[in-house]
């Protein structure tokens, strides 16, 4: 493993995004990748998006939102989305995404992250209680919310 970076997602980085890979059962448990890049044309003063790459390789998407003045207190500063491909899971790709969004978060002056994920087996659970997340709830419609304080 080269070094890891994070870039901002950008035209040559994008078509990497979409290309990436699951492991099997993953995908029930996340929309297309182009519904997290979309937030950034409709709140691009608030969205944070971000690729980790690996040397010159795409192996990872992460995509937030920061918005001290959104109703809802678990939409203020959220993971929206972490993809990371199936050949690169397990490496600290994700922890190292999720540790960038948190650095990111402070900057901002967020006093915590929040993530919202659908419990069930082969989903993120495990990854999200792996790198500090909490749950503290569930939306209205069963998803579970979880928090990192800052």
């Amino acid at each position: 493993m080269a070094e890891l970076r994070l870039e901002e997602l950008s035209a040559s980085t994008i078509v990497a995004v979409n290309n990436m890979s699951l492991k099997p059962g993953q995908e029930e448990f996340l929309s297309p990748v182009s519904y997290g890049i979309a937030a950034t044309v409709v709140n691009p003063q608030t969205s944070w998006q971000r690729v980790v790459l690996d040397g010159d390789d795409v192996v990872a998407f992460v995509s937030a939102n920061f918005d001290p003045d959104f109703p809802q207190e678990h939409f203020r500063s959220v993971l929206w989305r972490i993809n990371v491909d199936a050949d690169d899971q397990g490496r600290g790709v994700g922890r190292y995404a999720v540790e960038a969004l948190l650095d990111e978060a402070r900057k901002r002056g967020m006093e915590k992250v929040n993530v919202i994920y659908e419990a069930g087996e082969g989903g993120p659970e495990a990854f999200f209680k792996r790198v500090g997340f909490t749950p503290v709830g569930e939306t209205e419609y069963g998803e579970v919310i979880a928090e990192i304080k800052l």
